[in-house]
């Protein structure tokens, strides 16, 4: 699976991260974040040119998520959502890539984000904001098309806080 649609799936189910309850401070993790499309393992022609990731505080232990993805070939695409991040799988609608989605929010800088289709694995996704607050990695897990586990990382750099 790709970054277009591991990314895109990830944007449709909008899982982020979630306050933690021992603390009124807003997750280091709710802002708008920019991924850095140089450092993408995919060639410069390909890659996207802008990926913009929103996480928010949507109340009642749930969190949003918006998604901006601006395709080499000049498509675009927006995606909004909200979902809890308790762990609970919940169904994932409109996705090619995804019918299903689980979130937690282990640690107040730290999201984890499994998705499948079918009730097969798709990918696993763990957002990590560094200490400073200002950036931002991504490492997904996923099965290449040899049915291997491969894995990469993307990097993001902190647009605006919540």
């Amino acid at each position: 699976m790709g970054f277009f649609p591991t990314i895109f799936v990830a944007t449709l189910v909008a899982g982020s991260a979630q306050a933690s309850s021992s603390t009124s401070s807003p997750s280091p993790l709710f802002g708008r974040w920019s991924v850095d499309t140089s450092r993408m393992d995919m060639p410069p022609e390909a890659r996207p040119k802008s990926v913009i990731l929103g996480f928010n505080d949507a109340g009642n232990g749930k969190v949003g998520m918006v998604v901006d993805i601006a395709f080499a070939d000049g498509k675009k695409v927006h995606t909004v959502g909200t979902n809890p991040t308790d762990g609970r799988s919940v169904p994932v609608v409109g996705s090619p890539e995804a019918d299903a989605a689980a979130m937690e929010h282990p640690q107040p800088n730290v999201l984890v984000l499994g998705l499948s289709m079918g009730g097969v694995p798709a990918s696993t996704r763990v957002y990590a904001v560094a200490p400073d607050g200002k950036t931002m990695t991504e490492v997904v897990s996923f099965y290449a098309n040899d049915g291997k586990p491969a894995m990469r990382m993307h990097y993001f750099t902190r647009l605006s806080s919540p």
